[in-house]
Formats: structure tokens, sequence, C-alpha cells
């Protein structure tokens, strides 16, 4: 990696730029370097102003620093490199596992142990196949995807067979396959949801892309209908009928987009864009990321219970935090006191160092075809 003042990497587009304003299609991205260009020309004019008012000495073991940054994002460079290799490696292993589970799940084939006689009660009574509603039931055992499936959704879900992912390399990103078994909402058998990513490193959504689903005709579960009645002395006595969009799991499928017009953009759409963009990344970076490698944990409950777990551990460290800033309320208070008693203005030190908002956003893995 260079250290030179005039390059600039995507990194600094995802901290610069707000997420709707970084999901900019190709023919507005002059516009979006040029604009980061005089940004980050901006940006070096402050460093520079910083070194300039150091002293030498202090200058010279700054540039030192900063040699050792550019050793660092080398060695960065190799750990991102060998990071995917190893999990394109360990996702060639994961595939016969992958296909065994969706041959169990579908019914294709019987584990060892399973009779196929039907005792007296239940001669009258259909043997089921497989694992009914697997992964309706692991994704609704999500708390991320369960807000998004609606009591309308199941019927349809009931009908999903496997979950696949796989990279893509030109655009980077990732893909989503949902396949269905034949059913009475839509025609499509496969559903695909793809995400563009500016910067591979970091997840910096460009855009993205989800199939466009083929309705059958009033199976539409995205839309409602409303019917109205006629005013009273109305020649027209048929109720009035239209449409209206409603939430639905299957939205996920036609994701935010940005206008091509950035000049139709105001600043409050543009976070209300950017918080639906994220919202949508959270979306299929949790099936990517926990629901496809683990779905018979969500299936049985206990990988939520996990997740249950770790939320608990955060609230007792938010609790933690509360109490010391309430014991540091009340010490400031007291000194407050005593600095008015003495006449002298005193400064408390506080030597807790202030919390984060956690990890940084996961850079989507590396990933074969599934």
């Amino acid at each position: 990696m260079s250290n030179s003042k005039d390059n600039f990497n995507m990194a600094d587009l995802g901290s610069s730029l707000p997420g709707a304003v970084a999901a900019l299609n190709a023919e507005d991205r002059a516009d979006l370097v040029n604009a980061l260009k005089n940004k980050l020309q901006n940006l070096a004019g402050q460093h520079s102003d910083v070194l300039e008012n150091l002293t030498p000495n202090v200058r010279k073991r700054v540039e030192a620093l900063r040699e050792i940054q550019v050793q660092h994002d080398e060695l960065e460079a190799k750990f991102f490199e060998e990071r995917a290799a190893l999990e394109a490696k360990y996702q060639k292993l994961y595939q016969p596992l992958y296909s065994k589970r969706h041959d169990i799940v579908n019914g294709v084939v019987e584990v060892d142990g399973v009779t196929n006689e039907a005792t007296i009660d239940q001669e009258d009574k259909i043997e089921e196949k497989g694992v009914p509603d697997f992964w309706l039931t692991a994704m609704k055992t999500n708390e991320v995807l369960a807000e998004e499936i609606s009591e309308r959704d199941e019927g349809a879900l009931k009908y999903l067979k496997d979950i696949k992912w796989c990279r893509i390399d030109n655009p980077k990103g990732f893909k989503l396959e949902f396949f269905f078994d034949t059913n009475p909402y839509f025609k499509n058998s496969v559903l695909t949801k793809t995400y563009h990513m500016i910067d591979e490193d970091e997840p910096i959504l460009e855009k993205a892309i989800g199939t466009e689903i083929e309705w059958f005709p009033v199976k539409c579960l995205t839309q409602k209908l409303l019917k109205k009645k006629p005013r009273k002395g109305s020649k027209n006595a048929k109720p009035i009928t239209k449409t209206e969009d409603c939430e639905s799991f299957f939205n996920f499928f036609n994701p935010p987009q940005v206008p091509d017009d950035d000049e139709d953009i105001d600043e409050d759409m543009a976070e209300e864009l950017q918080n639906q963009m994220e919202q949508d990344y959270d979306i299929g970076s949790t099936i990517r990321d926990k629901i496809i490698p683990h779905a018979v944990s969500w299936f049985t409950g206990e990988a939520a219970q996990g997740d249950e777990f770790g939320d608990v551990e955060d609230d007792e460290d938010e609790d933690i935090d509360e109490d010391e800033d309430e014991d540091e309320e009340e010490d400031d208070d007291e000194e407050d006191d005593e600095d008015e008693e003495e006449s002298k203005v005193v400064k408390k030190k506080s030597g807790r160092a202030q919390v984060g908002d956690g990890q940084q956003g996961e850079r989507p893995p590396e990933c074969k075809q599934q």
C-alpha cells in the first residue's frame, strides 16, 4: 500500500460518505470520485497543518510511525488474501455436508433408525417426509428475520427447500439463492438476491438486486387488496378495490434503490435510504453468516439461546457503564461543592476509556458456490 497523500482507498469512501450516497450507480461514480478527491485534499491539508505545528523532532517520530503503519497495512492486505483462500478452502469442504442436509430435510434420503411401519393409530395419517417447515422455522427463530416474516408469508415459506450463497467476483459481492418447491404463490423455482460491494474488505454496499417474483393472480404477498363500499346513492353499486403495499419478507427481493438523479435526494431522503439499505444488508448477511451455516441450530432454537446470552452480557455491560457514569456524576457534584468552598477550579480526570459501538461491520466472507 502507498502512503502517498494523493492516493485514496475505498475504506475512506465508507467513512466519509453516507451509505445511501455510496450506492450510486456506475454513471454517477465519476462525480462521486471527484467529490471524494476534493474531500481528501481538504483532509490532507488538515493533516499537513498538524505536522507543521509539530517540532522537528516530534515530526520525525510521527513520520517513523507512518512508515510503521504502511508496513502494517501491507501485512493486513496479505491477511485478507490468505483469509480469502482459507475461507474458499473450507467452503468446498462444507458442500458435502450441505448436500446431506438438503437430502434429509426434503425427504430425499432417510436416516438410520426411522421405521416405515405405521401403527394402528397412524394408519389414517399421511407420513411426513423429511423435516417440514425446516427453513421457515429456522428463520423465524432468528430475531432479525422474525421481524420481516408476516403471518401471510408463512404459507409460501413452507415451500422453501434450501438456501445457498456464493461469492461473486465481477463485481465483488455475494449472492443468496432461495430454492422453492412448486407452490400456489409464484412461478419462480429460485429467488436470488445479489449484493454488489464497492470494497471487498470493507462492507460498503454499492447496490442490491433481487429477483422479480412472478406472482400468481391474487397471490401477491407484498400487496394487499382493499375493498371500499360505494357511497349511498352512488350509481356504481360495485365496491371500489385498490391494492396497497404491505410488509412482507418477500419485499427482500425488491431492495431499495438510489435514484439515478442525485439531485432528487434531499437530506431526509438520503438518511431514510441509508437506513433501508443498512437494514437490507443486515438481513442478507444474517442469512449468509448465521442461518445457512447453522440452520439446524436455529431450527431447534439452540442458536437463539446463544444469541440471548450474548445480549444479556451486552446489557450487563451497559448497566455497569451507566452505574459508573452515575458514580462519576455524583463525584463531580461533590467536587464542585468542594471547589466552591475552596474557591478553586479543579478538573477531574477520568481513567475509563469511552466504549465504542462494538466491532466494525463484518466483511463479506470468502465464498465458493454452495
